[in-house]
């Protein structure tokens, strides 16, 4: 059932439409007057306005919503008349948006969700025997950004691994594969921590610290070949069986997934690395609805509620998200234990570093 919903899902995000249409036709049986605000999206959001009960909720305070999915960096590239907000899912192309349309600051952020890694269990197994992850849960651990990166720096492969024979999937070059940095904001932030790293624990700010962390952050990127614009689409990917060993997705993808039961997660193992970036979700509000309904979305109590359900973190409240995960607990770090959050580069910095990266 989860492959036919995400199949349905993946033809809706075709046309880049995720339409709440469902509010429409109930206000307009029951006469309730609404707004309809139309926003783009980052695709990790799309079923969450999907939702019906989200559909229902926004109904109820009198918004229909019609949004369409864009990578969070392509945003910027994009003619946004006639949208109300921009909703990318992170605060620096959020930014970098709110200069562009003169947006009043401080913008509303509703949610965040940590970066982390996914693999399979006979992979963080290996993995584990080499000092590069740590297995502190049944079915999760913490990735080593240190002992990661000097691997990756050296162009080590799966068959230098000991304990990799006889895992034929487990060939080539070890690498974690990520979006493209230059449209989506998984990947771009999957070079901020990396590149904090490799500076040495410290952000690149100037020229000097892109030249200093280049070629790694060029081999990180390029052993992948062609990248996807989206991390739904790597998501997905690995879920059916045919995506890399090594995959960097949202928490929130994974924490949503783990609702279905356990039958629909398998023997996944979740990684948290040791120095992540934080996606902090960030509306630029276009219009005076557009900010309404981010504010909306930020204090809500059903919304929060939710956002929850789809393994987002509301801000300020992070009580709310551990009761609701806590039966997987064997699956996620709920209180973040042991990783640190890497400072993100500037948007002009980030994007430098991204170019660079893809060559």
């Amino acid at each position: 059932m989860r492959r036919i919903a995400g199949i349905f899902l993946a033809v809706l995000l075709i046309g880049g439409v995720v339409a709440a249409v469902v509010a429409g036709r109930e206000n307009e049986e029951t006469g309730t007057a609404t707004k309809t605000v139309r926003m783009i999206i980052g695709s990790e959001k799309a079923e969450f306005f999907a939702d019906p009960d989200v559909v229902r909720a926004l109904a109820a305070k009198g918004y229909t919503v019609r949004a369409e999915t864009s990578g969070s960096w392509a945003m910027e590239d994009m003619d946004l008349k006639g949208y109300d907000l921009a909703f990318p899912s992170s605060q620096a192309p959020a930014d970098e948006l709110a200069d562009k349309y003169g947006a009043r600051k401080p913008l509303p952020r509703p949610f965040y969700s940590p970066l982390v890694v996914v693999t399979h269990r006979s992979t963080a197994q290996v993995l584990a025997a080499n000092g590069l992850v740590t297995l502190d849960r049944n079915q999760g651990g913490t990735l080593k950004m240190g002992a990661y990166l000097d691997a990756a720096r050296a162009g080590r492969t799966w068959q230098q691994l000991k304990g990799a024979d006889g895992h034929t999937e487990l060939t080539g070059t070890l690498y974690v594969a990520t979006t493209d940095p230059q449209t989506s904001n998984s990947g771009a932030l999957y070079l901020a921590a990396a590149s904090y790293v490799a500076n040495g624990d410290r952000v690149v700010t100037d020229d000097a610290g892109l030249d200093r962390t280049a070629p790694l952050m060029r081999r990180l990127v390029q052993v992948q070949g062609a990248q996807k614009s989206s991390s739904d689409a790597t998501f997905r990917d690995f879920t059916s069986g045919v995506g890399e060993p090594l995959v960097l997705v949202y928490e929130s993808q994974i924490a949503a997934l783990l609702r279905e039961g356990e039958d629909a997660v398998g023997d996944l193992v979740v990684l948290y690395p040791d120095i992540t970036a934080t996606s902090d979700h960030t509306v630029v509000p276009l219009t005076e609805s557009g900010r309404a309904l981010g504010e909306l979305l930020t204090a809500d109590p059903e919304l929060r509620r939710l956002a929850v359900r789809h393994g987002f973190r509301p801000q300020g409240a992070s009580a709310e998200f551990t009761r609701a995960t806590e039966a997987h607990t064997a699956y996620l770090n709920q209180r973040l234990t042991g990783v640190r959050q890497a400072p993100v580069p500037t948007s002009e910095v980030l994007r430098e570093m991204a170019r660079r990266a893809r060559g």
